[in-house]
């Protein structure tokens, strides 16, 4: 073969190969942007109207939506006072 034609040849496997990983970037790029839309709680309005999971076994839980009841486990993980009176009781003691 001629040496113009194996350059030719390289090329165009070359621009195929690069197409082919850009298609497969494009595709990665758009399968985390839409799982990063369903669980990023905080740009959801639908888990702000949807009630909480537990709200039919816990008591505490009922009338709140699913971001309140999150909001709800993280304050009661790092243990901040959930009603005014512990609020005031805090307080007192300081």
């Amino acid at each position: 073969m001629k040496k113009s034609s194996m350059i030719t040849v390289w090329s165009s496997a070359f621009a195929a190969v690069a197409g082919i990983f850009v298609y497969k970037a494009y595709q990665e790029k758009a399968k985390k942007e839409a799982l990063a839309k369903d669980v990023d709680m905080h740009n959801s309005k639908e888990i702000d109207q949807r009630e909480s999971v537990e709200a039919d076994v816990d008591s505490a839980e009922k009338g709140l939506t699913q971001l309140d009841s999150a909001y709800r486990d993280e304050w009661q993980a790092n243990a901040f006072p959930q009603t005014h009176r512990d609020l005031d009781e805090l307080d007192k003691d300081k």
